[in-house]
């Protein structure tokens, strides 16, 4: 292991500080982040799992003889795009991979069918009972409404047609198990690819966590959690939501708040707005109208606006990854957001709207049980 970057590797991953000036940016035994040390060679083993090669192991892909596209390579044979799918049947749970570590996820690709709402990833880490990420798959990806908006960030891309990629890192020490519930009532089919490297692992690196929360409508007065009983040390990184507005006029008015380490009734870190948080302005207003927008750390990359039928409400999907401004906490995380429009005297207005959110963060493991996921009848969009 590169032991004397250790620490400087895991501040990286992260989206911590940046190394002097001239330091070698050695990330995971010589695996690099940026562009800038592509050239530099390093002995971690670059391997892959897909239909293609479940296993990921060394020499291995390719060689099905059976799955989704044998009738299609009848005329060819093996090693002819035998198995670039897998079907998941109604109700059931597929393994999409199993590694043994240790090593590092550097980029998830995936095209799932059906309603993404009831495609539940899950990830686990070294052997843990209870998931470490537990999410929707559209909304996991920035694409919390079922329906298609590109997406064009550091560490989420939604490419056409409807292409899911994921460039979180995510290192694990003995073994990483990926896994898609499919909740729906019918069979979904999978296109996937998990792109990983085996690689010794920093002592002080930390786990990707991801945790989905939906309340609909949110009481009137109250607060929506985007997370709570985080318990450890680590870094908050990240925020998805998919935000369906019940009333008329302007919904963003909400102070995002993270609460650490102790704190009480008031934060250490609070906003100024819901548009402000996700680095946007005055309504994300410009010439009268809501303006979609996808950045490298920030966005808004989709508008569902009512079409005068049956698209009544407005909706809209935002994102703010935390990549170069991490939060951190040593003990505990609790992190909120007001939903707050305004009344016709001027006074702010309650919403009871319907928000669904993912919050991403680094800990240490162990981490606490996250709350049940909400039934099938909950997660539905209507």
């Amino acid at each position: 292991m590169n032991k004397m970057l250790s620490t400087a590797a895991v501040l990286l991953l992260a989206g911590g500080v940046a190394l002097e000036a001239g330091a070698a940016q050695r990330v995971f035994n010589g695996l690099d982040l940026g562009l800038g040390n592509l050239y530099r060679v390093s002995p971690a083993k670059s391997r892959s799992i897909s239909p293609e090669n479940f296993t990921g192991e060394k020499g291995q892909g390719g060689k099905a003889t059976d799955g989704t596209g044998a009738n299609a390579a009848r005329d060819l044979g093996q090693g002819w795009k035998v198995s670039p799918s897998v079907r998941i049947k109604a109700g059931t749970t597929f393994t999409l991979g199993e590694i043994e570590g240790p090593g590092v996820i550097q980029q998830i690709w995936m095209t799932p069918t059906g309603t993404w709402r009831y495609s539940i990833l899950r990830v686990y880490w070294d052997d843990e009972a209870e998931p470490s990420i537990e999410c929707p798959v559209g909304d996991f990806f920035a694409n919390g409404w079922g329906a298609y908006a590109p997406v064009n960030s550091l560490a989420v891309c939604v490419n056409p047609g409807s292409a899911f990629n994921c460039y979180w890192q995510m290192p694990f020490r003995k073994k990483a198990r990926f896994t898609m519930e499919n909740i729906d009532r019918n069979d979904m089919v999978l296109y996937y690819q998990i792109n990983y490297a085996l690689t010794d692992i920093p002592s002080d690196a930390a786990y990707l966590h991801a945790q989905f929360r939906r309340v609909n409508p949110l009481p009137y007065k109250s607060v929506y959690t985007l997370l709570d009983g985080v318990a450890g040390q680590g870094q908050y990184v990240g925020t998805y939501i998919a935000w369906g507005v019940h009333n008329r006029g302007w919904w963003g008015e909400g102070e995002i708040k993270f609460y650490l380490d102790g704190d009480g009734e008031f934060p250490t870190i609070c906003g100024t707005g819901t548009e402000d948080y996700f680095c946007g302005s005055y309504n994300f207003d410009r010439m009268g109208k809501y303006t979609e927008f996808s950045t490298p750390y920030s966005g808004l990359p989709q508008v569902i606006r009512p079409d005068g039928a049956y698209e009544s409400q407005q909706r809209f999907g935002l994102y703010r990854w935390h990549i170069v401004d991490p939060i951190r906490f040593e003990q505990e995380l609790r992190v909120t957001i007001q939903a707050l429009g305004w009344r016709g005297d001027g006074r702010y207005l309650p919403l009871q709207d319907d928000i669904a959110s993912v919050a991403f963060w680094y800990q240490l493991e162990p981490h606490r049980p996250f709350p049940k996921l909400p039934a099938k009848d909950d997660l539905e969009i209507r």
